[in-house]
């Protein structure tokens, strides 16, 4: 009887144990939750703040891009279990010193509005625009023939993104673009252009016209991408020369169009007889690359 009696009292105290510590964990985890709640409240008005001066780069290429191109990067937020080329991140940011912020992969669909990011951001300072003179100066220091790009009413950021991309693959030595009525470098274009915003040196200026003016003065000819023309196979690309693209709607407008020297166009052979304007100026550029090299 003693016995059990003793074995009733164990049962109690290993009862009351696991009571005690089911009770405590269960303290633990709720405050846990509090504790991550505030972090991530802090965090919240840490990034807001961010926001306002700063610029998101988003996704693995681009931020990769910038990394390499020695950007100056303020930070970066990797969502937490991200694998894959996020490790080559993490290297190049050590290498860099530059810091990283883990956080949980709904944290950045909070920042972004979306989950389109690949689980990482980074903040940066927003791109400058350089002068047409820089973008000379490229040409210059890689002893080659200025070839250029000028884009006349690109209002789609993701088309000055794509044309950036396909330019920097073809070797142009930069982009110009108007100060009104066009795409600005900003976030989307960044994102489009896969890192190739790093490299692309791109002028704004107010008058498209005289500019074309100042560089046919330099010696470059202008070359329009427009229907009516010679085939862009068949005309020589092989001087110093601006590529000027027009809109998708409208193309080339009429006082700029006056003032270049060619038209190229691009044989259409189906029922559609225009092409987006990127995919356009791209077929142009890589012919333009086929027979530079």
């Amino acid at each position: 009887m003693r016995k059990e009696n003793h074995k009733i009292k164990d049962n109690d105290k290993k009862n009351q144990r696991k009571n005690f510590l089911k009770n405590n964990d269960n303290k633990n985890k709720k405050k846990n939750r509090q504790n991550q709640n505030v972090e991530n409240q802090i965090f919240s008005q840490k990034q807001d703040m961010m926001d306002e001066n700063q610029w998101k780069i988003i996704g693995r290429n681009p931020v990769t891009e910038a990394l390499k191109a020695d950007r100056n990067i303020d930070k970066i937020l990797i969502a937490k279990g991200s694998e894959g080329s996020i490790k080559k991140i993490e290297a190049l940011s050590k290498e860099q010193k530059v810091p990283i912020a883990y956080v949980e992969g709904k944290e950045l669909d909070r920042v972004l509005g979306h989950k389109n990011h690949q689980g990482v951001i980074a903040y940066v300072s927003p791109y400058e625009y350089c002068e047409v003179e820089d973008i000379l100066k490229v040409a210059e220091d890689r002893k080659e023939k200025p070839f250029i790009i000028i884009l006349d009413g690109i209002e789609d950021p993701h088309n000055l993104g794509a044309i950036m991309r396909s330019a920097e693959i073809c070797g142009a030595h930069g982009i110009i673009i108007p100060k009104r009525r066009t795409a600005l470098l900003n976030e989307t274009v960044a994102k489009v252009s896969a890192g190739a915003i790093e490299y692309m040196k791109c002028a704004k200026v107010s008058n498209i016209v005289a500019t074309i003016d100042r560089l046919k003065e330099k010696g470059l000819w202008i070359y329009q991408s427009n229907m009516g023309g010679t085939p862009y196979y068949d005309v020589d690309l092989t001087g110093g020369i601006v590529l000027v693209i027009g809109s998708e709607g409208k193309g080339v407008s009429k006082l700029v169009a006056e003032h270049c020297d060619f038209t190229v166009t691009i044989p259409m052979y189906g029922n559609i007889y225009s092409l987006n304007a990127s995919n356009a100026a791209t077929v142009v550029m890589c012919e333009v690359a086929r027979q530079r090299n």
